[in-house]
């Protein structure tokens, strides 16, 4: 075989390579978040059909912030030892069978014990997603991220829309089985969209390694990008979880208020294909941009609840672009795919405990007081915090500059 066409070979096995990851980034997007999304959409039927009360509901939907930040935290230390892309099958493999188990099951502890399982997938992609498409595109962090958070946002939007529908195709009153557990047919797909590529883990043991949590702990660009992760979920977790009762409670249906919703999660799919393409010189900009739609939003949904719902809706949509947005800048804020798994899953560890607690005070204060004021209090301060963190984010330094500094400061001290 001649130079040229040797060097035609590569070129062409490379561009395959490229390509069967971008499918595979599809997939583990398509899927991450089917596994909450489905329940949400058939909860009073789980409810009724596993005889539990609305604690136990209530645990049910608190349970994926648990599994994200626990799982989260722990998926560094597991990718070191299996190496990053087994972890991901592993974990797309252990999903798959939670969904499909949890979907046959007659306990309700059962149904919790093994919607851990059905939550491993997304816990590890949450965190390993991110350093991977630093791995393989490092030119390319913002595109890439954009194809996976699109799919993401899709998955997330077909899991509340379609279970119902897919549920009705057998009949009965546990058709809401056959719901939920279709979604191990993505799963599955996914994993084997994975396997061709565990042999990048082969030399996983001499790679970078991972910055510890007290390394984290001293870094404010670590920080920064955290708070500005946790106070975009917690403003996302309370839309999800509240807005729906928010909206009925002002006077629309409870279909409209349904539609209104899925709405605001549908708004995910194109901001998701534009926010992480914008060029990094932009970045504080799409920070006030989206902080303002945000705004917007709840300033509309303070003063004209119903009158402009569907307007404020769209707006919280956009808003949540902050979403795909806090995912980029943990690629654009580490210097090596190591750093970047290392500060992914600090960020998204301490983020999800914070998120989990919006939606409890928020239902708290409204509990309280009988009102909506104090609740929406709770986003406004989310947002603020958030867009703090964001803007102060949006800067050419890295985590790991902020190590750098620490190692030199303590070289220094100890001269």
């Amino acid at each position: 075989m001649s130079r040229a066409a040797a060097v035609g070979a590569t070129r062409a096995r490379f561009a395959r390579d490229e390509w069967l990851l971008i499918g595979a980034l599809l997939m583990a997007g398509l899927s991450m978040r089917t596994a909450v999304t489905s329940v949400g959409a058939v909860l009073g039927d789980i409810e009724a059909g596993l005889h539990s009360n609305s604690g136990v509901a209530g645990l049910i939907t608190t349970l994926p912030a648990i599994c994200f930040a626990g799982l989260g935290a722990l998926t560094p230390r597991m990718a070191a030892r299996a190496g990053q892309h087994r972890l991901l099958v592993i974990a797309l493999g252990a999903m798959t069978v939670g969904l499909v188990a949890r979907a046959v099951v007659g306990s309700v502890w059962l149904f919790l014990a093994l919607s851990v399982l059905s939550l491993a997938g997304g816990a590890v992609a949450n965190v390993v997603m991110p350093a991977l498409v630093k791995s393989h595109f490092p030119n390319q962090v913002g595109r890439m991220t954009a194809v996976y958070t699109t799919a993401l946002a899709v998955g997330t939007t077909a899991g509340a829309g379609l279970t119902v529908p897919i549920g009705n195709l057998a009949s009965g009153p546990d058709s809401w089985r056959v719901g939920i557990g279709s979604w191990a047919l993505l799963s599955v797909v996914a994993m084997l969209a994975w396997v061709p590529t565990t042999r990048h883990d082969s030399a996983v043991r001499i790679g970078p390694r991972r910055l510890s949590l007290r390394t984290l702990m001293r870094s404010p660009v670590a920080w920064r990008v955290t708070l500005f992760f946790a106070f975009q979920s917690v403003q996302a977790y309370v839309a999800f979880g509240w807005f729906e009762r928010f909206l009925t409670a002002h006077g629309i249906t409870d279909a409209t208020a349904g539609w209104m919703v899925a709405l605001l999660s549908a708004m995910g799919i194109p901001v998701s294909m534009i926010v992480p393409n914008v060029p990094m010189r932009y970045h504080r900009l799409v920070v006030v941009v989206l902080g303002g739609c945000f705004a917007g939003a709840y300033a509309g949904l303070s003063i004209a609840p119903a009158g402009g719902a569907w307007l404020w809706m769209v707006l919280a949509g956009i808003g949540g672009g902050m979403f795909p947005f806090s995912l980029v800048l943990m690629g654009y804020r580490s210097a090596g795919p190591a750093t970047t798994a290392s500060l992914s899953a600090f960020a998204q560890g301490v983020g999800y405990v914070i998120a989990a607690c919006g939606p409890l005070l928020f239902g708290v204060l409204h509990g309280a007081t009988g009102g909506w004021t104090a609740s929406l209090l709770v986003l406004w301060v989310a947002l603020v915090i958030a867009t703090v963190a964001g803007w102060l984010a949006c800067t050419s330094r890295t985590v790991d500059d902020d190590v750098a500094t620490t190692v030199a400061h303590s070289r220094g001290g100890g001269s």
